[in-house]
């Protein structure tokens, strides 16, 4: 057995919830390098990074897609949990060819959804194994509790998606964080209590009106303040080299000029002679210029002998 011994030092695997408007994509854009996947145009005012998936399929692939790509970002996030599983229903019942998940009965269709939201974070999984930390927000939202044992209800706050996908979604966590205001009241010379003000706080433990966990010894509470948890994500990773930029560094190397690159990408018949290199598709540049750069070095120079 490989048996290991101590501490280690890992990416962090976060879920970050609150009400609507608090701050949580804003929060989460002071992580190292951070790239978000943003399924509900919540991140189109921040001067950020972004993707923008159509569908849970390709939901799915952007974030293996990074986790393939090690160094292209420090932090994948994915904004929110919420809109993601709404992808994930639209692309289940499409499936299927029925209209809703009432449609499947008994609960099957939230089956397929805790099952469809357990892939995506598996592939998150991915990210984390590639070196990148991984946080997924979502919103909360209010339900009423009422316990067995004791008469009464009260006001709970929860994530906002489905009993199938919220316990996977806390289980996976290692940081789970209740964002919240906290309202301050005092007490009046006529005994009567009124608010002062607020502020937004951090919930780290877990309390009968949130859900909420940690395993790095957090206050209980902290405020609303990225640098309280800063010290959580690893921040050693620098985004990937671009392709282009590789082959030009490969290009001034070899003493290659781009009209020669040009000229063997046109008599191949890959692309118009006229096309700049600055417009070759990624995959492109990778997969072929890269790949077989020996050899069009060598196509190159046979070029300018003749």
């Amino acid at each position: 057995m490989n048996i290991i011994e101590g501490t280690r030092s890992l990416p962090l695997k976060a879920v970050i919830y609150g009400p609507e408007g608090i701050g949580k994509s804003t929060l989460v854009s002071n992580a190292p390098n951070p790239l978000y996947i943003d399924t509900e145009d919540g991140t189109n005012r921040m001067n950020v990074r972004r993707v923008k998936p159509g569908s849970w399929e390709e939901l799915i692939a952007m974030i293996e897609e990074v986790a393939g790509t090690p160094g292209i970002c420090g932090t994948l996030i994915i904004d929110t949990a919420d809109w993601a599983e709404m992808m994930c229903i639209k692309n289940i019942c499409a499936r299927y060819k029925v209209s809703g998940l009432e449609s499947f009965g008994y609960g099957k269709g939230y089956t397929y959804v805790g099952e469809e939201m357990s892939r995506m974070l598996e592939a998150c999984n991915k990210v984390v194994a590639a070196g990148m930390n991984m946080v997924i927000i979502a919103h909360a939202k209010m339900r009423k509790q009422e316990l067995p044992d004791e008469q009464g209800a009260f006001d709970r706050w929860e994530l906002k998606v489905s009993k199938q996908s919220a316990p996977l979604l806390k289980e996976w966590s290692d940081l789970l964080l209740f964002l919240t205001y906290k309202t301050m009241v005092v007490t009046t010379e006529n005994n009567s209590r009124k608010a002062t003000g607020g502020k937004r706080v951090m919930k780290t433990s877990h309390s009968p009106v949130w859900d909420a966990k940690n395993r790095f010894g957090l206050p209980e509470e902290m405020d609303m303040d990225f640098e309280g948890i800063s010290h959580l994500f690893r921040s050693d990773l620098k985004p990937a080299e671009k392709p282009i930029d590789i082959l030009r560094s490969m290009m001034n190397e070899a003493g290659v000029t781009e009209a020669e690159i040009q000229s063997v990408v046109s008599a191949r018949g890959h692309c118009p002679e006229k096309v700049p290199i600055s417009d070759y598709a990624d995959k492109f540049v990778n997969g072929w210029l890269i790949k077989y750069w020996p050899q069009i070095v060598e196509l190159i120079n046979n070029a300018r002998k003749s």
